[in-house]
């Protein structure tokens, strides 16, 4: 429902600027309804128990700002009494200006000397003043925030400062504070628990008593906190476009009345629900209240728009200072004085953070609610803003973390030195979501959410939702904006055109911190980019990028998933490598992990004190065999922030594919788990039917947000339908790894030639399923590691053996049905096994007899992207055809690749230790086959035995085809052909004098010997 629709009738709709005059007269009309209202009213009830239905009751209001056209908007109604109401959060306030860009200087206190400021002697009387300091300073260029003064800033990977006590968890006591005698609980259902009278009757206790009062901490808040009332006030405003007032009018603002000490007292202690109902500006049956946190200050004062100056005294421990003014303050600021340490002050005018709307409008919490918000990243996490108001230029951060089943968060870092005191955040309700807007706050800034869990414990978390962190080991998050200007535009047009499953895909696969190590992102666009480039890569996949604690897990235990890791630079610098690439011509996918995550105290885990990201059922909600978290596909926020964030990496940095890892420890309930240590699903098999969902949901989500996008599972099972469509009831994949063909593959190469035949059906049967799924065939980093040996380690012989056994294989591979990914290392033959910790052996392109299979792969790239015939066809039975599938006597596989456009390529691969000479396939069309590549050739350290540049088909009939020809096999290697014609016209065969004469041609060609006669490609 619209705001205008929730207007009644009667209510001033009128969009015209109100000016301060009416603003005023509407305010005191407004007081003077409530106090008529009041004095009519009968003796209270006696006191019941609160409940939050009372809270959370609205009534239609209209928003309007002074300066600014009036807008309607659903406020909450609150009771006329002021024993207990919450008032408006701060939030119903609307604009601040900038105040400039410096953190205040601070001198260290202790708890102490805060606690004693708190209460002055008497009731009702100022704090006394303080002796004049030896000098006082006016800091006239405002700073950006008033943080707790201490002498040095904090370190953010050191201890906070002491934690206050948590409220009671014990069972006994009530968990809905009782309402005092003679008054009911009301107000918007915002505040942190309220107020509970000493002694049945008694009237509560308010700002105007807590000079005297001792403060006592209520029982816990119930589970489910109540709508802030400011969350509800109106919707988010755009960036840069914020009301010119910051108060609201008199038809939205509760019926005036004193806050608690028990409120404040949740403030204070970080564990209120609303901090903004508390603090900011808040009506009084006679006149404005403007409260605010200032830990440590020596002195607070409110200037209100008009220039006007209003002493604040401290009415409650930890800093709360509160200013009485006549009237509404409008675009207020707070003059704060600080020690500095030396013996003098320090005068600084800030903002305060406590009266801003929120950040995240209702669509967006309904959509966060439902799970359904595709652009989760927006909303969440520190994004740095910047609001006009009269009085200036207002710029900040604002913090927004979801933590449904926390009882209090605060925001702390570099802004308030670590300490944790002064940032108490709002919940927005039933979404979850805990959100305040620190102004002042700047790029570069780190920060971490101290949250009170569900379990009564305080801990410290870095942000999920965080763009950028500190270089590991260390782990708070870092506020960061994008200033990249992305160039690729001609590359992002012809990838949405591009349907990969028809074009070539040769996959060069770096895990960045050991390709070359000490290189950052900007040195890899340089250097990566061009080297693969030079190799004739198609696209570069990287091993995970998200930011990960530790770095011998690979990247594949994340903690921060939309942060890219800054073990290499900043995210932008990671956005200069893509761009680069693209520029040129070079697609970037990433490996991305949502199968599980690491049970870093700081991170995920029992982020909130419950398993909220995991799944709360051990048997479902942790991974034996890595020692981790795994996430709950079934709950709606976790799936949308899954979904978000492989729309965030494929938006935010414009990748072109991502491979999602473990996918089979996804779909199996009892993956790597025996009997009784899994729970079948509602139908009684082992399938995992939430993340069946969850993988759906991802790619149909990813596939439509992102034109040419490409979306891989590494699955290694025969889950059927991988790759089919999400509506023919698949997971919705473009591709899928295709690990049969992998470890088949390579345990025939692993055998002695001698010994191949007895394992020929390991290279065949590949061909029994290849269009079962859309595959990618993956020679990846799981290959060469954990004692397995390099690619070259795997193959048998010498040293010349093992390297024409690789460079055959490399052949086979490249003209199988598929698209090719080859780990990095293997594309030179590296001998030793790959590990994290050391660059590649770059050394071995100093010996020609590594650098040839560099060569051949280079080759191998070009003729390929070439070739239509070995790429249009790829998923279609159409594209390939055995010519002989069955000769495992000489160790031998030939078969054609189709193009669509009808381009032939004859593929001979010799997996012997013997040349095969005279050897005679048959062809589908005569005439000329030139031999495009021959991996024997001397330039790649082969032996020189091939085809002297091609072979010719006659019109004899051979392997079911109606022409053959004679070829020269080299030994452990591979030969390929593309049909060059014209096609002869075919002769009678019915006479024996045309067979002679046939003979007779192919042994003249046989006589002219061995010899590859292949030219160097150009490239």
């Amino acid at each position: 429902m619209s705001t205008d629709d929730a207007t009644p009738q009667g209510t001033d709709t009128t969009r015209e600027p109100a000016d301060k005059a009416e603003l005023m007269r509407r305010v005191e009309e407004k007081t003077e309804e409530v106090r008529e209202a009041s004095a009519t009213d009968d003796a209270p009830a006696p006191a019941k128990k609160a409940t939050r239905k009372a809270a959370a009751k609205k009534a239609p209001a209209k928003k309007a700002a002074a300066d600014a056209p009036a807008k309607k908007t659903t406020a909450r109604k609150a009771p006329a009494t002021t024993a207990v109401a919450a008032e408006a959060p701060a939030g119903d306030q609307t604009s601040i200006t900038d105040d400039g860009a410096q953190t205040a200087p601070a001198a260290r206190t202790t708890a102490k000397r805060a606690a004693k400021k708190a209460a002055p002697a008497e009731a009702g009387e100022a704090p006394a003043k303080r002796a004049p300091r030896k000098a006082t300073k006016k800091v006239t260029a405002a700073p950006v925030i008033a943080p707790a003064p201490i002498a040095e800033p904090g370190d953010p990977s050191g201890p906070s400062a002491p934690q206050p006590e948590p409220p009671s968890p014990d069972p006994a006591e009530p968990s809905t504070p009782q309402a005092p005698e003679g008054g009911e609980q009301g107000g918007t259902g915002g505040s942190s628990p309220a107020q509970t009278a000493s002694e049945p009757g008694e009237a509560a206790t308010t700002t105007a008593d807590l000079a005297t009062s001792e403060v006592a901490d209520l029982p816990p808040a119930p589970d489910e906190a109540p709508e802030p009332a400011a969350a509800g006030l109106v919707e988010a405003l755009p960036q840069g476009e914020v009301p010119v007032s910051t108060s609201v009018p008199a038809e939205a603002t509760p019926p005036a009345r004193e806050v608690s000490q028990e409120e404040l007292a949740a403030v204070v202690d970080g564990w209120s629900f609303d901090p903004h109902g508390v603090l900011g500006a808040h009506r009084l049956p006679e006149g404005w209240a403007v409260r605010t946190l200032r830990p440590d200050a020596e002195a607070v004062a409110v200037i209100d728009q008009d220039g006007n100056r209003h002493e604040a005294r401290q009415v409650f421990r930890g800093g709360v200072y509160e200013a009485r003014l006549p009237q509404q303050p409008g675009d207020y600021r707070i003059e704060v004085v600080y020690p500095d340490g030396q013996g003098g002050t320090d005068t600084f005018t800030v903002d305060d953070p406590y009266r801003w709307l929120p950040t995240l409008g209702q669509l967006d919490q309904h959509l966060i609610r439902e799970g359904r918000h595709e652009k989760l990243w927006t909303v969440l996490g520190a994004h740095v803003i910047g609001y006009d108001t009269p009085g200036g230029r207002v710029d900040g951060v604002s913090f927004a973390v979801w933590a449904p089943n926390a009882r209090g968060v605060k925001v702390t870092g570099d802004f308030d030195y670590w300490q944790a005191r002064a940032y108490p955040m709002r919940s927005l309700g039933s979404s979850g979501v805990w959100e305040i807007f620190v102004p002042g706050a700047q790029v570069g800034t780190r920060y971490r959410f101290h949250v009170l869990g569900a379990d009564g414990q305080w801990q410290v978390k870095s942000d999920p939702m965080a763009f950028a962190t500190e270089v590991p080991p260390a782990n708070a998050s870092v506020v960061t904006t994008s200033t990249h200007e992305w160039n690729d535009a001609e590359w992002l047009a012809q990838r949405a055109e591009a349907k990969w499953h028809e074009q070539p895909m040769s996959v060069y696969e770096v895990h960045a911190a050991s390709w070359r190590q000490g290189l950052s992102y900007r040195e890899m666009a340089d250097e990566l980019v061009a080297y693969v480039k030079d190799a004739g890569f198609t696209h570069l996949e990287f091993m995970p990028l998200a930011e990960h604690p530790f770095g011998g897990s690979w990247g594949y235990q994340v903690t921060s998933y939309y942060a890219p890791t800054s073990r290499f630079g900043s995210p932008d610098d990671l956005r200069y490598l893509i761009d680069a690439a693209h520029q040129a011509g070079i697609g970037v996918i990433v490996d991305w992990v949502p199968a599980h995550f690491p049970k870093d105290e700081w991170a995920l885990a029992r982020f909130d004190g419950t398993p909220l990201y995991e799944h709360a059922d051990p048997k479902r909600g942790e991974q034996p065999d890595w020692g981790t978290y795994v996430f709950d596909f079934g709950r709606p926020e976790v799936r949308n922030f899954l979904v978000a964030n492989a729309l965030f990496w494929a938006q935010e940095f414009h990748i072109d594919g991502i491979r999602v890892d473990a996918v089979a420890s996804m779909l199996y309930l009892d993956y790597s788990r025996n009997d009784g240590e899994w729970t079948p699903n509602q139908y009684g098999g082992r399938e995992n039917l939430d993340a069946v969902a969850f993988l759906q949901e991802m790619n149909a989500t990813l596939y439509r947000e992102v034109p040419g996008i490409i979306s891989i599972a590494e699955e290694s099972t025969a889950w059927p339908g991988v790759t089919r469509p999400t509506y023919l009831g698949g997971l919705g994949f473009g591709f899928k790894w295709n690990m049969g063909w992998m470890h088949d593959s390579l345990g025939y190469m692993a055998n002695e030639p001698v010994y191949r035949s007895y394992h020929h059906g390991q290279l065949t049967f590949s061909m029994v399923y290849a269009y079962s799924e859309n595959y990618v065939l993956p020679i990846s980093h799981d290959e060469v590691v954990y004692g397995k040996g390099s690619m070259l380690g795997k193959m048998p012989g010498d040293r010349w053996q093992q390297l024409a056994n690789l460079r055959a294989y490399l052949g086979y591979m490249w003209a199988h049905p598929g698209k090719q990914l080859l780990f990095m290392g293997s594309e030179f033959g590296q001998l030793s096994e790959w590990a994290e910790s050391r660059s590649l052996d770059w050394w071995h392109l100093d010996d020609p007899a590594h650098r040839g299979v560099l060569e051949l792969v280079t080759d191998l790239n070009t003729v390929y992207r070439d070739s239509e015939a070995l790429w249009s066809q790829d998923v279609d039975p159409a594209g390939f055809q055995w010519i002989d599938a069955n000769d495992a006597g000489g160790n031998t596989l030939t078969f054609l690749r189709v193009g669509k456009g009808g381009q032939l390529l004859a593929c001979v691969a010799n997996f012997s230790g013997q040349p095969h000479a005279q050897y005679r396939i048959g062809l589908p069309r005569g005439g000329r086959w030139r031999e495009v590549i021959n991996t024997d050739f001397e330039g790649y350290g082969g032996s020189g035995v091939g085809n002297l540049g091609g072979i010719d088909a006659v019109a004899q009939s051979w392997h079911g085809q109606p022409w053959s020809a004679t070829l020269t096999a080299p030994p452990l290697g591979t030969v390929w052909f593309v049909h060059e014609g014209p096609e002869p016209e075919r002769p009678d065969e019915g006479t024996p004098a045309d067979q002679a004469e046939i003979a007779a041609a192919e042994a003249s060609g046989a006589a002219e010997g061995p010899g590859s006669g292949l030219e160097p490609i150009e490239r």
